[in-house]
C-alpha cells in the first residue's frame, strides 16, 4: 500500500518537479500579466478564478513536457519560454500604449505594419513609461529566469551561502522525502480539483467561442454577463486570430459579391440622399414621441412645420450596432436564403449607378484599441477594396463630440457631385453618456428626476440626465445637418442602431442586456427606435407623389433591415438586389412580414 501512494505521490508531483523552474516562473509572469493589464478603474476585478486556472493550465503544460524525452523537453520548453515571454510583453504593451491588451483590430494593425513602423514599434518598447510600467516587471522576471536557467556557476556560487542552501534543501525535500512529498502531493491534488470544478465551465465558454461560425456569433457570445473570460495573453492571441480567419472569411464572400454587383439603370430621382444613423437612441426618450421631458425642440419644431414626417411603429432588428451594421447595409433582409454577406452592400450600387457616396462616421475608423464589437461591425466598412467599393469620400478621425462631423462635412463637400449619397455615422447616445454632450449644452439634472422617478437613488438619476441630455444634444446636430440642406433638392432620412435601457420604469439598469430573453418591456426599450423623413422645399415641389407617399406610410409596421430597399427606390436604381415589397413607402410594402428580432422574437407577438 506504501509503494503505490508513494507511485502516486511521484506521478502527481512529476510534471512539476520536472519543470519546476518553467512552472514558477509562468506563473509569475501569467500573474504579472493580469495585474499589469488591470484597468486603473475602481469597479475593475481580477479574474476571480485566475490562481486556479492558472494553475490548472500550467500544470497541463508541465504534464505534456513531462512525457517528452529529455533532450525533447528542454527544446521544447525553451520554446513555450519564447512564446510566453513574447506574447506577454506585446499583450503588456498594447495596454500600457493603447489602454487595450491584445484584440481582433491590433492585430490587424500588426499584419499590415512595414519594417520602418516595426522598428519605430521596437524604439517605443524602450521608452521611460514602457520599461518603468508593466513591460519592465516581465522583463525583469525574465532576465531573473534566464540567469537561473543557464548561469548555472551562479547557482553554485547561491548555494554556498547557508541560508540559500538550506532553503533548497528544503525545497528539494518537498519532492523527494516520503511524509513531504504526500502533503505536496495531497496539496496539489486538491487545487487541482479544485480548479477543475471552478473553471471547466470558463474552459467550455472559451472552447465555444473558439468554435463560432461567425464573428457576429463569437462578438453576441462576448456580450453576455457569462462570457468566456480571456484571462492570459495566449488566450486572448488565439482568439485574436480566430476572430480575424472568421472576419477573412465574410470578406472574401463581400468582396466576391461586390464584383458581381449589377445596376442596369438610375433615374437619379433624388439628387442629394442624406441618411443619419444614430446610436443607442430609446424611442421612449424623445419628446417627439410623448416623452415627458424637451428632449427633441428643434425636430418638433420641424414636424409642424410640416416637411419632418415621424414614423410610428419602426424596430430594430438587433440591439447590438455590429449586426444593426450589417443589415442596414446589406440588401439582405432577415429571413432570405444565406447570409448578410452573400449580398450586395447599398453603398456599392450608389457608386455603381453613379452617385457620389460620401461616409462621415464617429465610430467606424481602424483603430489599435478597438473592441471586437467596433471590428465585427466596421470590418467590412474599413476593409480597402470594400470601402473603395462603397464610399468615394471618407473622414478619417474621430471627435470627441458629433459637432466634429458637421465640420468634416463643411470641410469634404466640395468633392461631392451632381448627385449624392451622404450618409452620417454618429457617436449619439452610446455609453457614457455623460461624454456625449458638451458641458454648456447640458439642461437636465438628476434633481429634475426626484419626482419622476422617486425609486431610484441620485447616481441613477444622473445617469438618466446625462442620458436626456445626449439626446437633446443630439437633436441640434441632426437640426445641423438637415440646415445644410435646406436650399437643396434632399431628402433626409434618420435612423438609430438600436434603443437603450435607461432605467425604464423601475428598472435599475442601463445600456442593454444582450444576454436577456426578448419580453415586451425589454424589445420596447432595447429595439423601438424613432425614425423620421425629412424632405426639403425644393425636394417637396419637384417630387410631391413621394412625400404624400411617405405621409401615407407613417404608421406602417417596419423593421429597419430592409432601408436598403427604400434607399434605391429614392435613387431610383434600378437592380435585382431592389426588393419592392420591402420598399417602406411602396403601394407593394409587405407589412405582413415578420418582425424578427435578432432573427428569433416576432416583435408583434409580444405582449
Amino acid at each position: 500500500m506504501k509503494s503505490i501512494f508513494q507511485r502516486l505521490a511521484r506521478i502527481i508531483l512529476a510534471p512539476i518537479q520536472l519543470n519546476f523552474v518553467f512552472f514558477i516562473f509562468m506563473y509569475f509572469l501569467g500573474w504579472l500579466c493580469s495585474w499589469d493589464t488591470l484597468p486603473n478603474v475602481w469597479w475593475m476585478k481580477l479574474y476571480k478564478n485566475l490562481y486556479l486556472e492558472l494553475f490548472v493550465d500550467l500544470y497541463l503544460v508541465c504534464a505534456f513536457l513531462a512525457l517528452l524525452p529529455l533532450k525533447v523537453r528542454q527544446i521544447v520548453r525553451f520554446l513555450f519560454y519564447i512564446i510566453g515571454y513574447c506574447i506577454a510583453i506585446v499583450d503588456v504593451y498594447c495596454f500600457t500604449k493603447f489602454d487595450s491588451t491584445l484584440n481582433p483590430t491590433m492585430l490587424l494593425l500588426m499584419f499590415e505594419t512595414d519594417s520602418r513602423e516595426a522598428g519605430e514599434f521596437l524604439r517605443s518598447c524602450l521608452s521611460a513609461d514602457v520599461l518603468l510600467g508593466g513591460v519592465g516587471h516581465i522583463l525583469l522576471l525574465m532576465l531573473f529566469n534566464i540567469v537561473l536557467a543557464f548561469h548555472h556557476s551562479l547557482l553554485k556560487l547561491f548555494s554556498k551561502n547557508k541560508v540559500v542552501s538550506s532553503f533548497i534543501e528544503k525545497l528539494r525535500n518537498i519532492f523527494v522525502k516520503p511524509f513531504t512529498s504526500y502533503i505536496t502531493a495531497s496539496v496539489v491534488a486538491l487545487c487541482l480539483v479544485l480548479a477543475v470544478v471552478t473553471t471547466a465551465h470558463n474552459k467550455g465558454k472559451i472552447h465555444k467561442l473558439l468554435t463560432a461560425q461567425n464573428i457576429g456569433d463569437a462578438e453576441h457570445q462576448l456580450t453576455g454577463n457569462d462570457h468566456a473570460e480571456l484571462y492570459l495573453p495566449l488566450y486572448r492571441l488565439a482568439f485574436s486570430l480566430y476572430a480575424n480567419s472568421l472576419v477573412s472569411q465574410q470578406l472574401d464572400r463581400l468582396i466576391e459579391v461586390s464584383k458581381k454587383v449589377d445596376v442596369d439603370s438610375c433615374e437619379f430621382t433624388s439628387p442629394n440622399i442624406v441618411l443619419i444613423i444614430g446610436e443607442s437612441y430609446n424611442r421612449h426618450h424623445s419628446s417627439q414621441y410623448g416623452y415627458i421631458k424637451p428632449t427633441t425642440p428643434r425636430q418638433i419644431k420641424r414636424q409642424k412645420q410640416g416637411r419632418l414626417i415621424p414614423f410610428t411603429d419602426v424596430v430594430s432588428p438587433w440591439n447590438l450596432t455590429s449586426f444593426v451594421f450589417k443589415h442596414i447595409f446589406s440588401t439582405y433582409t432577415v429571413g432570405d436564403k444565406g447570409e448578410w454577406c452573400d449580398y450586395p452592400l447599398f453603398p456599392e450600387l450608389f457608386r455603381k449607378a453613379g452617385y457620389h457616396v460620401t461616409f462621415i462616421t464617429n465610430q467606424f475608423l481602424p483603430k489599435a484599441s478597438e473592441a471586437v464589437y467596433d471590428l465585427s461591425g466596421g470590418f467590412f466598412l474599413n476593409n480597402a477594396e470594400l470601402s473603395k467599393a462603397q464610399f468615394d469620400t471618407r473622414n478619417d478621425k474621430l471627435h470627441t463630440y458629433d459637432e466634429g462631423l458637421l465640420h468634416e462635412y463643411d470641410s469634404l463637400k466640395e468633392q461631392s457631385g451632381k448627385n449624392n449619397l451622404f450618409i452620417f455615422h454618429l457617436i449619439g447616445q452610446h455609453v457614457n453618456y455623460r461624454q456625449r454632450s458638451p458641458n454648456d449644452r447640458k439642461k437636465f439634472k438628476g434633481e429634475d428626476y426626484e419626482e419622476m422617478k422617486p425609486n431610484h437613488n441620485n447616481r441613477e438619476r444622473r445617469i438618466l440626465s446625462d442620458y436626456d441630455n445626449a439626446i437633446l444634444y443630439n437633436d441640434s446636430i441632426v437640426d445641423q445637418i438637415i440646415r445644410r440642406f435646406e436650399k437643396k433638392e434632399a431628402i433626409v432620412i434618420y435612423v438609430p442602431d438600436h434603443g437603450e435601457e435607461c432605467f425604464e420604469g423601475d428598472m435599475h439598469f442601463f445600456c442593454r442586456l444582450h444576454s436577456a430573453k426578448i419580453d415586451a418591456r425589454l424589445a420596447h426599450a432595447e429595439f423601438d427606435i424613432p425614425f423620421w423623413i425629412w424632405s426639403s422645399t425644393k425636394y417637396s415641389v419637384r417630387h410631391p407623389e413621394i412625400v404624400r407617399a411617405i405621409r401615407k406610410a407613417r404608421n406602417r409596421k417596419y423593421m429597419t433591415d430592409a432601408l436598403p430597399h427604400l434607399l434605391l427606390y429614392l435613387a431610383g436604381i434600378k437592380t435585382s438586389a431592389y426588393k419592392e415589397q420591402h420598399n417602406l413607402i411602396s403601394p407593394n410594402y409587405n407589412e405582413q412580414r415578420k418582425r424578427l428580432l435578432k432573427g428569433t422574437t416576432d416583435y408583434d407577438a409580444l405582449k
